[in-house]
């Protein structure tokens, strides 16, 4: 007998090759006529497949959040059937899960879909799930599947056989009469699936991701459990579209892209100044704790031999080199992908003491790491960026704290920028990595206490998690995604401890006991990229940033040619007291200047006509309301002093004050 138990924690005995389907059937018909797969030891089965040993078993019905994938793994397979049946003669390949949805590579020779064959496919899905055709699970030999797929002309799948490693089992899911190759679990019909999905775009992609290969045509689609689930998904999308970064960036002239320099940024005065400010914040939040430091955007190749950067990430690094043929150093540099190892030439310059521990060393360095053109996307992927680096260096004693202190200035830099939903997952240890096992188990249990410590200090407030054996090879670390207005969930902040690079450049501090000893190096991000975060934050605000952040704070602009000199003095009134502004002076109707400036996502309008001239004050207008404001203007850069102070400075004065107070 083997022995199942349940997520109550009940064990029951049951004849070895018992299927999930007769275990479900066994508790209740119900819950037999829910069920879509099962969870053994916690992943996710064919509910058909026998049970061989003891297990843990849970059984998944269609609205667990685990059946979300086999949602969208499915109608990737029905999605493949339609495509077949309406246009005989296509091949099929590959059909993965993605986020939010799936997809499916086409080989058509009579040439690629287009977005008008996606409702007649979406159309044939839904005769396809009416039917509700089950799902069945054979294992053919290799040469069963090959000969099968070589008599329906199926050239890809023969080569996804051939690829499969020997010895490994070959499945195929049949539903109905069409079937494919598949490592599976399937859900127990087609009609699981349900009519909450939608086909929703078309793009090429080679086979393989090989140029030198055939073209294929990929269909995307989306599912979800529920059409309400499936609406929501799609206004989200409605909405991202409207807050593109790339779109925004070209309507409030923020930078550019082109040819001649792919993957990097061309910053414009506006963009550039949001850029500025955001630095200086974060220089302001590291003062006191850090030391800035500059290391060289070029060095000698060896020196990336040293860090292993030349062995295991040479694909993604720019290679420099003297262009001259009469130059006497014609040795190989490469621009640095990361900071780290110049952070570690800089302590390992002199002599380092326990007292000087830790030691924190933080740079705005711009690094250079190569992406395909078809991955970059905006500021949000590029090939030249800079990183809020910072390199720690501690001893093991120090590490704990290090992290607590770490995650406090991370999570309140988010917090300034509105970011209070946040979720900190520590990646442990994965197969192939560097150190002892002891210095793992000693780095996972500090981490993990953190962890559990930043969820009880949170109030709740912080969501945490473990990404088991998705640790980097030299040592555990937390990753910090935030979510935007929209929902969407992006990865920012990490915090990786490394027992690797210091060993490996030799890099040691002498302890109390006039010891040498090699230091716990802890690698630290919050925005991560610079220009990804300020990507992330024009979509998040729609561009419609805090006043402090904004690039153009104030235009004042006129009604009538009467008020010109009026408004041109508070404009400079308002540029003497540090405030951002411009002034427009066009013959224009106020009402054509208000929607241009308004459009630009200018926070704040100041309009001046002639009573506003006799009376010393201004019409203001903000951003996104449609009841202006008339106040004086000595109110009005009481007002902007205050609301242009960085959240930052605000807390400091608000700190002083309250001290003085005391």
């Amino acid at each position: 007998m083997i022995h199942v138990t349940f997520p109550d924690g009940s064990v029951r005995p049951f004849e070895p090759g018992t299927t999930g389907q007769a275990i479900a059937e066994g508790i209740s018909k119900s819950l037999a006529k829910k069920a879509v797969a099962m969870a053994l030891d916690g992943v996710l089965a064919d509910l058909s497949d026998p049970i061989t040993a003891d297990a843990r078993l849970e059984i998944v019905t269609r609205d667990d959040p685990r059946a979300l994938e086999l949602i969208r793994h499915d109608a990737a397979h029905v999605m493949a059937e339609a495509v077949q049946e309406l246009f005989p003669g296509t091949q099929v390949t590959i059909g993965p899960v993605i986020e939010n949805g799936f997809y499916y590579d086409f080989y058509r020779p009579e040439g690629p879909f287009t977005p008008e064959d996606l409702p007649k496919i979406e159309a044939k899905m839904r005769e396809i799930i009416a039917r509700d055709a089950r799902f069945t699970k054979e294992v053919w030999t290799r040469d069963q599947a090959k000969d099968w797929f070589a008599t329906k002309g199926e050239a890809f799948k023969i080569e996804l056989v051939d690829a499969i490693p020997a010895g490994q089992d070959l499945k195929i899911y049949r539903q109905g009469q069409w079937l494919d190759l598949c490592r599976g679990p399937h859900m127990t019909s087609v009609g699981k699936i349900g009519n909450a999905f939608k086909l929703m775009k078309v793009a090429g992609a080679y086979w393989r991701g090989d140029s030198d290969r055939e073209m294929l045509t990929r269909i995307y689609g989306t599912a979800w459990h529920t059409q309400e689930d499936l609406d929501a998904y799609l206004k989200m999308l409605e909405e991202a579209e409207k807050r593109d970064h790339r779109r925004l960036g070209r309507e409030m002239d923020l930078f550019h892209f082109q040819e001649e320099g792919p993957g990097v940024v061309f910053w414009h005065g506006k963009g550039w100044t949001i850029f500025q400010e955001l630095v200086a914040y974060m220089r302001r939040r590291l003062r006191g704790d850090y030391q800035e430091v500059n290391a060289p955007q070029v060095l000698d190749k060896s020196l990336w031999e040293t860090s292993g950067h030349w062995g295991w990430y040479r694909e993604n690094m720019f290679g420099v080199q003297s262009a001259g043929d009469e130059a006497e150093d014609k040795r190989l540099f490469a621009l640095k992908p990361m900071n780290c190892p110049g952070h570690l030439q800089i302590f390992k310059h002199g002599l380092r003491s326990y007292r000087e521990l830790p030691l924190r060393l933080a740079e705005f360095g711009v690094v250079h790491r190569y992406e395909a053109s078809g991955a970059m996307h905006g500021l949000m992927r590029v090939r030249g960026f800079t990183q809020d680096d910072a390199h720690i260096f501690c001893t093991e004693e120090q590490m704990a704290a290090e992290c607590h202190k770490i995650n406090d200035l991370i999570l309140s830099v988010y917090r300034d920028f509105g970011f209070d939903e946040v979720t900190v997952k520590l990646s442990t240890r994965p197969e192939k990595r560097v150190g002892s096992d002891a210095l793992w188990d000693h780095a996972e249990e500090v981490m993990t206490k953190v962890l559990e410590e930043i969820a009880a200090n949170s109030g709740g407030r912080i969501k945490t998690g473990i990404n088991p054996g998705e640790g980097a090879f030299y040592g555990p670390k937390f990753e910090y995604t935030l979510r935007d207005a929209i929902g969407r969930e992006w990865q920012c902040g990490t915090t990786q401890v490394d027992f690797n690079l210091p060993e490996r450049f030799g890099a040691f501090y002498v302890d109390k006991d006039g010891e040498k000893k090699t230091p716990v190096m802890i690698h630290r991000a919050i925005c991560g990229s610079m220009e990804r975060f300020l990507g992330i934050l024009i979509e998040n605000y729609a561009g419609h940033f805090p006043l402090w952040l904004s690039p153009v704070q104030v235009v004042v602009t006129t009604i009538t040619s009467e008020a010109d000199d009026y408004a041109f003095k508070v404009y400079e009134t308002l540029r003497k007291a540090g405030i951002r502004a411009e002034v427009d002076l066009r013959n224009e109707k106020i009402n054509y200047k208000v929607r241009e400036h308004s459009h630009a996502k200018v926070p704040l309008i100041f309009v001046c006509g002639k009573r506003e001239a006799e009376e010393n004050a201004v019409n203001v207008r903000r951003l996104g309301s449609q009841h202006p404001q008339a106040t004086s203007l000595a109110d009005a850069l009481a007002m902007l002093a205050a609301e242009t102070t960085p959240p930052d400075v605000a807390r400091a004065r608000a700190e002083a004050a309250a001290e003085a107070a005391e």
